[in-house]
């Protein structure tokens, strides 16, 4: 998987979080020397430029990028609106921008716009349903953005759901398939933990989870209606 460049390094932890939900592989430079010693064989398949701290510093770094000191397909700026301004007669230095502070969502598409075309660039496994993205090599899920702290067990149950949206299970499949054959507690158990991760979703997502009254339980909706 080739991976994206990051300016800085680290990058804000809302950034990095952001691409490793979506599944992206990065990998993070404080300048340029440190980005040309880690530069692939192929070079950079793209590169996602913070600007909000020192936009002349991130300019730099575009100007050196298009100038061929290092390898990379497309490029990515993020800037706070109040620097929007800089951009004037130097929009030759990037693909595309966005605004920061950054919605999970518009970064992802832009993301996907800009970078996904190459067929070099390939992603972590990733469910996304709705507002719900889960990253199934990381193990990291959020709704609308906001990080889930799920237990291992959720995680699981949630990803099998989330797998099948619109399909009915009964809490017996659900034991056997998510909890495994040798388990043995009860239906009880299913019951508390769809409890627990409506409650973490919540209330305005914990209808994705739907109770189907003498059967069991389903995810989003059936392409039926």
């Amino acid at each position: 998987m080739e991976p994206l460049l990051v300016f800085p390094n680290p990058p804000p932890a809302e950034l990095a979080q952001a691409l490793d939900l979506g599944g992206w592989a990065w990998k993070g430079a404080s300048g340029l020397n440190e980005a040309r010693a880690d530069q692939p064989a192929d070079g950079w398949v793209g590169a996602v430029v913070f600007a909000d701290t020192d936009p002349e510093e991130a300019f730099r770094i575009c100007r050196s990028i298009r100038s061929g000191d290092i390898h990379v397909g497309s490029i990515l700026l993020l800037i706070n609106g109040g620097h929007l301004a800089s951009l004037d007669f130097r929009e030759d230095l990037f693909d595309d921008f966005c605004l920061t502070p950054f919605h999970p969502v518009e970064l992802e598409a832009r993301l996907k716009h800009l970078f996904r075309r190459s067929r070099q660039l390939a992603r972590a496994e990733v469910i996304e349903y709705d507002a719900l993205a889960m990253n199934l090599e990381t193990y990291q899920a959020a709704i609308d953005g906001r990080p889930l702290d799920l237990t291992f067990m959720e995680y699981e149950l949630l990803k099998f759901l989330a797998s099948h949206p619109g399909k009915v299970f009964t809490r017996e499949t659900l034991l056997s398939r998510v909890w495994g054959y040798d388990y043995y507690g009860g239906a009880r158990t299913v019951d508390v933990h769809i409890r627990r991760l409506r409650s973490k979703l919540g209330e305005e997502h914990a209808n994705l989870i739907q109770t189907v009254r003498s059967v069991g339980y389903s995810f989003g909706s059936s392409r039926w209606g």
